[in-house]
């Protein structure tokens, strides 16, 4: 897929088959997480990828709006060390899995972590030391629709672009 038609055509994958994604896969999301934009190059981010079923079917526990997790191949566990601009950072860096896990034909969901009430709960289940920030969790696996990846409904662009002004 191409760079630009990759952006058109990612989208949220909630429903998955019952299939592993390879480790080398996930790696490569990895790598290409660590080179999101991050303000001044601190790079605060860690990542914690989950594939064991009862951790995942944890995980979708506590995620209330992330119960598809339990049937997910893996997840990534989105941490950075709280600094100045760790929100900043660790979503730039889920995005790059999120655009890398469907160059690879993998389907992703992003699951908030950032405030929410059980994210000290994730630090736990994933031994996550205390002063790292849950950004986010993604749901990696394969998708169970055979088209999965297709342009939705979005706003035009005429709607939403303004030149030098509102």
């Amino acid at each position: 897929m191409e760079n630009l038609e990759l952006l058109r055509f990612r989208r949220s994958i909630r429903l998955f088959q019952n299939r592993g994604i390879d480790g080398k896969d996930l790696e490569k999301l990895i790598d290409c997480a660590r080179f999101a934009p991050t303000a001044r190059n601190v790079q605060p981010w860690e990542f914690v990828v989950v594939t064991d079923k009862h951790k995942l079917a944890e995980l979708s526990k506590l995620a209330e709006n992330g119960r598809f997790i339990a049937q997910a191949a893996a997840c990534i566990a989105v941490f950075c060390l709280d600094s100045k601009y760790y929100l900043e950072d660790g979503c730039g860096a889920t995005c790059n899995i999120l655009l890398a896990a469907t160059a690879l034909g993998i389907g992703s969901c992003w699951v908030a972590g950032d405030k929410k009430p059980y994210a000290g709960q994730v630090n736990v289940l994933l031994n996550a030391p205390i002063e790292m920030k849950l950004v986010s969790l993604i749901a990696l696996g394969y998708p169970q629709e055979k088209d999965s990846f297709k342009q939705t409904d979005k706003r035009r662009l005429k709607e939403l672009l303004h030149w030098e002004n509102f």
